[in-house]
């Protein structure tokens, strides 16, 4: 598998040039952690001035830093096409242009209480969604040059991205395109996750540095969870199978977590965050349903790990951004 270089800058490519045409997709996912990181927040210390005053920072940070590098990954789109279209191919790369829908659709939640605003971001995610679904799995379907190798689990992110749709989607009132989306989102994860499982255990291992994915294993049931118990307006065993699923989930990865604890930092390093930030809201969610204590505690302390999580992501990616490790070009 071809993989991403950070820090291996080719000769005769200058610093500006670098840092606009080698701008990685894959940074949208710094804005997925920092959402879910604020609606975490916003959910599970709703009565506290402090909790409010944090989410609505990490909510600007996030938006701003949105808005931003949309900007520049515009840019890059008019000035270095070959460059866009050679993502557009990577079997890795491909599969984080539907961060961005979805980034519009987690700001939507975190915007709620702004009707407009709210309206607006997710009827663009929701359309952009679509269409990003549709030529991702396109590309699956006539590919030449994909194999079982490449396949790993950010191969979910675009399936992912329509489970989030009905999260605001019922709260706007659009419950029949929200089941839509929901039924491709479900339907896909779970074919998916056979292939996933499969190229995970009868092949070889994942390259180190695409190891943080095994933490996106983590989203679709806690999405899955918070959109299905939204529609069927309750707790049900459904919505206790995909809650419980993502629990187990989450206790298998931390039973290996010295294993990730030694992975160098990369960008995909990112990972670890919104999955993390899924079950954090999940387990929020099924806290106020269940009426179960334990899980209220539960969901306090994966926050406050999360926040842990997350600063020092941000601390991390700030340090490589100042070294020059960010936006290089891929070694071939």
């Amino acid at each position: 598998m071809t993989e991403p270089s950070e820090g291996i800058p080719r000769e005769g490519i200058s610093p500006m040039k670098r840092s606009v045409a080698y701008l990685p997709i894959t940074l949208f996912s710094v804005v997925m952690g920092l959402s879910g990181l604020a609606i975490a927040w916003q959910k599970c210390f709703p009565g506290s001035s402090v909790a409010h005053a944090l989410s609505l920072s990490i909510g600007l940070f996030a938006s701003v830093l949105f808005i931003i590098l949309l900007g520049m990954y515009g840019w890059k789109t008019l000035r270095h096409t070959d460059e866009v279209r050679t993502e557009l191919h990577h079997p890795v790369r491909l599969n984080f242009f539907p961060t961005i829908s979805v980034n519009m659709l987690l700001l939507s939640v975190f915007w709620q209480s702004t009707s407009m605003l709210a309206i607006t971001l997710w009827t663009a995610g929701m359309l952009l969604q679509l269409v990003l679904t549709i030529y991702v799995m396109s590309s699956w379907l006539n590919h030449s040059h994909f194999s079982i190798e490449h396949v790993n689990p950010s191969w979910f992110i675009p399936m992912v991205g329509n489970i989030v749709v009905p999260i605001n989607g019922i709260f706007l009132g659009y419950e029949e395109i929200s089941w839509f989306f929901f039924s491709v989102g479900l339907l896909f994860w779970l074919v998916l996750l056979v292939i996933v499982m499969y190229r995970l255990l009868f092949h070889e291992q994942l390259p180190l540095r695409l190891l943080p994915t095994y933490f996106i294993l983590l989203a679709p049931p806690s999405v899955g969870f918070i959109s299905y118990s939204g529609l069927i307006g309750g707790l049900d065993n459904g919505a206790r199978l995909l809650y419980y699923c993502a629990l187990f989930w989450a206790m298998l990865l931390g039973c290996n977590a010295i294993r990730f604890w030694r992975v160098p930092f990369v960008l995909s390093s990112w990972a670890f965050s919104f999955p993390l930030a899924a079950l954090s809201i999940a387990t929020i969610k099924m806290a106020e349903l269940s009426q179960q204590p334990c899980l209220s505690w539960l969901a306090r302390l994966l926050v406050i790990l999360l926040s842990v999580i997350v600063s020092w992501l941000v601390f991390r990616t700030i340090q490589a951004a100042m070294k020059g490790k960010v936006c290089t070009p891929e070694l071939k």
